[in-house]
């Protein structure tokens, strides 16, 4: 459900979707009754990296039938007639797209960062082929046919689409390039509009090549690259789930901390990567902060840029409406303060990807990564950090802070003998499809994110 709220922004109000989560779980049990390997695999990947084999399905294909395409409707789905078959998508949920053909081939798509990496993981390589060039925009590979069901893995970068492709060798060169230029990006400058500048420059001109879609994806393979680097949880857990081959492929949002100074700076570099305005959220008052959410529909990426607010500022627009400068530090500003903008040297403040949320944490916990107390427990959403990562903390950066009084010299002591929060990895588990963020439950767990009040 939307309404329309300004000349291009809309409010979502999303709910959760039982009917259509339901649908597609009878498709899964169908589907892992008859093949073994994946009923193997969907094991391995509970117990092995904590999550669920639902969250990596990206597709669901079964012959048609007038009673399953009756209870697509019903449930929610909107079709979109092709030539030879029936694609069905859920606007208001996180669900696989289905697709239906008079005869069709049966057929469940995991979608994984590097379709070669998982034949590598699994050791499928001398018998299983890749379908689609490499650098290409689509690549797959069958890796199993059990009981007329057939189990493929692919690749998408900047499309849902699943028929693999091809590439000009000229093209593919400008994706090592480009893929290149974001990883080695300039993070580091002394005023923050020319690091924003230079990073818009880099998109437009990987843009004219490659495509919007295909830019974005590229650009974001390189910040989870780089929060990664910065993040002990996040390369513990990257490291289970490459094991099966899988990469960040399960990942739910990204999460930039931004100042108020750039916020708006920080959405026009979005846009130009193809973002568009979702939900408006706001923490409550005594928290202090909101966030705008973004998604690239051909990317399938979710973006949730934070910033100090008041009640009234989230009202506005405040995504393309500069904020007006404070005397005083939030939660999210003492952050940048400290650390720089999520979007240039700090990196990300986390990435969140979907798990099974018990076995993740109880996984992670026996690997030595502990998580803090969940902040939404409920039915259809439940969420939990893993505990901080502690950055040190530049001595100009405390020393500013403290003479424009902005910290306390005890603040300021602590900053420089322990660093302060830096990032951390979010679990996250969604069920019965549901799309959005908690509104109530987060107050407190920014609270204790707070630098100042860091143990």
């Amino acid at each position: 459900m939307t309404t329309q709220v300004g000349t291009d922004l809309v409010e979502h109000h999303w709910t959760p979707q039982p009917e259509a989560a339901g649908l597609v779980t009878e498709l899964l049990v169908q589907a892992l009754r008859a093949s073994p390997w994946l009923s193997d695999l969907a094991q391995r990947m509970r117990e092995d990296t904590g999550t669920r084999l639902v969250d990596w399905v990206c597709a669901i294909e079964i012959s048609t039938d007038g009673p399953i395409e009756q209870r697509l409707r019903e449930s929610g789905f909107s079709e979109l007639e092709t030539e030879d078959r029936t694609l069905w998508r859920h606007g208001a949920g996180i669900f696989p797209q289905v697709v239906t053909s008079p005869g069709g081939t049966r057929r469940v798509t995991l979608m994984v960062e590097s379709v070669a990496d998982f034949l590598i993981a699994h050791r499928l390589t001398e018998r299983i082929s890749i379908l689609g060039e490499p650098l290409a925009n689509v690549r797959a590979a069958r890796v199993s046919v059990d009981n007329r069901l057939e189990c493929q893995v692919v690749e998408q970068h900047g499309t849902h689409a699943l028929a693999p492709d091809t590439i000009e060798p000229q093209l593919a060169q400008a994706v090592l390039f480009h893929r290149e230029a974001f990883r080695l990006r300039r993070r580091g400058f002394e005023h923050g509009a020319d690091g924003f500048e230079h990073a818009r420059r880099l998109i437009e001109t990987a843009g004219f090549e490659l495509g919007v879609s295909r830019t974005c994806d590229l650009f974001f393979a390189a910040e989870r690259e780089y929060w990664q680097s910065r993040n002990h949880a996040a390369r513990v857990q990257k490291s289970r789930q490459d094991r099966l081959g899988l990469g960040w492929a399960n990942h739910d949002h990204h999460t930039y901390r931004s100042s108020r100074e750039h916020f708006t700076r920080l959405i026009a570099v979005l846009e130009t990567l193809g973002f568009l305005c979702r939900e408006r959220f706001y923490a409550g008052e005594t928290a202090g902060w909101g966030a705008q959410v973004l998604e690239q529909p051909d990317c399938g990426i979710v973006i949730f840029a934070d910033v100090d607010l008041s009640p009234d500022e989230v009202a506005g627009d405040f995504a393309h409406e500069p904020l007006a400068a404070r005397d005083h530090l939030g939660t999210v500003g003492l952050w940048c303060r400290l650390h720089g903008e999520a979007f240039l040297e700090a990196g990300m403040h986390h990435l969140e990807c979907r798990f099974d949320y018990e076995a993740a944490r109880s996984q992670l916990t026996r690997a030595g990564v502990e998580t803090m107390p969940p902040f939404t427990d409920l039915p259809y959403l439940k969420q939990a950090f893993t505990v901080g990562e502690i950055w040190p903390v530049e001595r100009q950066r405390i020393e500013s802070l403290l003479a424009e009084r902005l910290i306390t010299p005890d603040d300021a002591a602590r900053f420089r003998d322990a660093g302060a929060l830096g990032s951390h990895l979010e679990i996250l588990q969604r069920d019965d499809g549901y799309k959005g963020f908690n509104q109530t439950g987060i107050d407190e767990i920014i609270r204790k994110t707070d630098p100042r009040k860091a143990d």
